[in-house]
């Protein structure tokens, strides 16, 4: 009976065994029988895609931190030193308190190569320790009768003729790696040129010899030709002044200049070299204070127009780059804009970057309380900082465009 009933519980056994590996669903596990899916489900993992250094440091900047962020100043109106020719304490105490997007120097600030340089130097490694986010260090350096640094004799510098001389799309180009070529080896990054105004109105003064002609395609060659120039030496090139000064006959830095022109007038002309660049890729874009009422509807500059930036620059030509403000000191803001309104409404219509308002403090705090208030949200001025930060990263990565 002992072996019959061994082998009967054997053949029970092996019937058991048979039987689960035909029937996977179910597992015996501590006397519970438990009900595994036949079909095996790839568990569906989201995929986080990895933040750039432009979004990594927007989300650790407080609010004041992103609203410098937004300036340009002189570096007096940081320091407030009457005029500054190094960067010491003063200039790294200031920093500290205000680390501003960027400074811009005038020939008062420039003596030699080697004075600029560490100045330069200095402040960029203040502003490191800082914030970690570089400065854009920039100048007005067109050629002609706007040259700052070679004005200046600065050793290295080479002074150039007026864009109006120009007649070929090479020396256009041969211009751009000049200026490029020396502002580089001084530590500068950013060029407040070419100017992409076409000389549409003979009566003009303002950029009559700053301007390469007026016919919008060949100024389009030009510009680009020279903005070719000046990246392969590193440096960003600001074109200026949308929509466009070559129709006024007034001057901007002495109050309101107007443009009688519509739309599809300007389009077809003063716009024309900006479009083009839009396409290639341009970084900087400088809106003036030029009054358009035929396209704005009233008299209000282009740099605080909605209207002007967000509508048309871009909605309609579909620019997303970095826009700044001409100088927002001059007498078309400063005679009717206290600095503060000036600021607040600039961004409000659009622009990233501030440069010089009378008043830098009260412009500054302005924006702030502005936020504060909800006149302006804190993601309009996120919105701002991350392409100001994108743009700086190149400087981190040596990848000018």
């Amino acid at each position: 009976m002992k072996t019959k009933n061994g082998v009967i519980l054997g053949i029970s056994l092996v019937c058991m065994l048979l039987f689960a590996a035909c029937r996977p669903e179910l597992v015996e596990e501590k006397n519970e029988t438990v009900i595994v899916d036949e079909t095996v489900k790839e568990t569906e993992t989201e995929v986080v895609p990895e933040l750039s250094w432009a979004e990594e440091k927007l989300m650790e900047m407080t609010l004041e931190e992103k609203v410098a962020q937004l300036f340009v100043i002189t570096p007096e109106a940081l320091t407030g030193v009457g005029e500054v020719i190094s960067a010491g304490e003063t200039t790294k105490d200031s920093l500290c308190q205000y680390p501003v997007g960027g400074l811009i120097y005038f020939a008062g600030n420039i003596q030699d190569d080697s004075q600029v340089k560490e100045m330069i130097q200095n402040s960029q490694n203040y502003i490191m320790e800082r914030s970690g986010i570089p400065l854009f260090i920039s100048v007005d350096e067109e050629g002609g009768e706007v040259a700052r640094v070679a004005d200046q004799g600065v050793a290295g510098s080479t002074a150039v003729e007026s864009m109006s001389e120009v007649r070929t799309e090479e020396r256009a180009y041969e211009i751009g790696r000049t200026i490029g070529g020396y502002l580089s080896e001084l530590g500068f990054n950013l060029d407040y040129a070419p100017v992409a105004d076409v000389l549409t109105n003979p009566e003009n003064t303002v950029v009559r010899w700053r301007s390469f002609g007026n016919d919008a395609p060949w100024v389009s060659q030009l510009v680009q030709r020279e903005l070719d120039g000046m990246h392969e030496c590193g440096i960003y090139g600001v074109i200026k002044h949308f929509p466009g000064h070559g129709a006024t006959s007034g001057d901007t830095h002495e109050g309101y200049a107007y443009v009688g022109k519509t739309l599809d007038e300007m389009l077809d002309n003063e716009m024309y070299p900006f479009a083009q660049a839009i396409d290639k890729g341009v970084a900087f874009i400088m809106v003036g204070h030029i009054s358009a009422p035929e396209i704005i509807g009233d008299d209000t500059p282009s740099s605080l127009s909605s209207v002007m930036i967000t509508d048309i620059l871009r909605g309609q030509l579909g620019y997303d780059g970095i826009v700044i403000t001409d100088a927002l000191n001059m007498g078309a803001i400063q005679q009717n804009y206290s600095s503060g309104d000036a600021a607040v409404q600039a961004l409000a219509a659009g622009c990233d970057l501030l440069l010089m308002p009378a008043d830098f403090q009260q412009a500054y705090q302005a924006v702030l309380d502005a936020v504060s208030e909800g006149t302006l949200s804190e993601e309009r001025i996120d919105e701002s900082v991350k392409r100001i930060l994108s743009v700086k990263n190149t400087f981190l990565d040596g990848d000018v465009y």
